[in-house]
């Protein structure tokens, strides 16, 4: 594995950058929290025109065609700097899923409109009470003529106000992975959204549907294929986030150092006290190994090598980094830190519902193991959403 990047990857990271500090600075951040909508349309524009947000995607779809290694890029980025958007649930996820799966039709008429920003699609996945994997999967899709009829309830769908699309997992038989994925517009009769407000003050909502008509036309791929191909764009997905969460660590264990620098107790700043410097010493270790790990896995998707291990440990221990880290940064920042005048507990609140979102903690265990161990497929349905 290569680890230094090229002069254009290094201009990508730049470009960024420079657009995070200017459209998604920490008065943005704090202005969208708990935001009906949950970003800002200036920034999202600017993602669009620079091509960032089809920048993994291809070409044919008016995409940049760029490997997981500058999507890492890009998301350590917009980790750094929090930036609120729709990019992972539109242009990663369902733009990923309708890539694996979807007809000529589906990529043609949604994907340009995602690479440009037009569209923001969103999955509509997790059920009350339910798990992780196909068994949580729980809402109904009867087959009624050239017609599916959806009944039940998804939870923690991000920017479904704003979505133009809802991807929709659905379970369409009494087999564990009888699951399809359905295309639904968000305005159909019989859907209710009502906002959900989570530990990161991010936009979500609980999406109801009541007897819902979904033509089976709007079914991506075939008939109880769904679970499969959601699961290998969750794979591609978490790399991303993973490298979200490393950036995010990397920026609060930044502002912690520079914190105890300036802040005097005792007539010397705190970072001379040994006890603190060990514990930003340990920080900086872990953020380095995270990052490195985080571009492995990137590495090996770009080059088409397995990720079924290494996109789960990426996960896993980028998102335990970014907690820990944040962690201890507020408690060098002390009682303060804890309160929303200072930006570390804005790292802090989201790095632990990082952990928890897009498969946590357990989940991730329980694939790695699996790898491991060679157990063959586990039992992730035992493994519970946690919210």
């Amino acid at each position: 594995m290569d680890l230094d990047f090229t002069q254009e990857q290094e201009m990508l990271r730049d470009t960024v950058r420079g657009v995070c500090e200017r459209y998604a600075p920490v008065t943005v951040v704090r202005q969208l929290e708990d935001d009906p909508t949950g970003y800002s349309p200036a920034l999202w524009q600017q993602l669009g025109e620079l091509g960032l947000l089809g920048l993994t995607l291809p070409e044919q779809y008016g995409g940049s065609g760029q490997s997981m290694l500058e999507g890492a890029i890009l998301y350590e980025e917009l980790g750094r700097t929090l930036a609120p958007s729709p990019h992972f649930v539109s242009a990663v996820m369902s733009a990923g899923t309708l890539l694996l799966a979807g007809s000529d039709a589906q990529k043609h008429t949604w994907l340009p409109k995602v690479i440009s920003g037009e569209a923001i699609l969103t999955p509509a996945w997790l059920e009350p009470q339910n798990g992780y994997g196909p068994r949580g999967v729980q809402l109904q899709a009867r087959l009624d003529g050239t017609s599916y009829r959806l009944t039940g309830t998804k939870r923690h769908v991000a920017f479904a106000s704003a979505a133009t699309c809802l991807l929709v997992l659905v379970r369409t038989g009494p087999g564990e992975a009888d699951i399809d994925l359905l295309l639904v517009d968000p305005r159909s009769p019989g859907i209710e959204l009502t906002q959900q407000h989570s530990l990161a003050s991010d936009t979500q909502y609980r999406v109801d549907f009541s007897d819902v008509r979904v033509p089976v036309a709007d079914r991506i791929g075939a008939a109880q294929s769904g679970w499969a191909t959601w699961h290998a764009a969750m794979l591609d997905g978490i790399i991303l986030l993973a490298a979200q969460a490393i950036g995010g660590a990397a920026r609060a264990l930044e502002m912690t150092v520079e914190y105890s620098k300036e802040r005097h107790q005792f007539d010397k700043p705190l970072g001379a006290f040994q006890a603190l410097s060990h514990y930003m010493a340990d920080a900086s270790t872990a953020v380095d190994g995270g990052k490195t790990l985080v571009y492995e896995a990137a590495w090996a998707r770009a080059q088409g090598k397995p990720i079924d291990r290494l996109a789960p440990m990426a996960k896993l221990f980028a998102c335990q980094t970014y907690r820990d880290v944040t962690a201890m940064a507020e408690q060098i920042h002390g009682g303060m830190g804890f309160t929303v005048e200072y930006d570390i507990q804005l790292y802090f609140r989201r790095a632990k519902q990082q952990q928890l979102s897009w498969w946590d903690t357990r989940y991730l265990e329980e694939l790695i193991a699996s790898d491991v161990l060679d157990h063959g497929t586990p039992d992730l349905d035992a493994v519970r959403v946690r919210a």
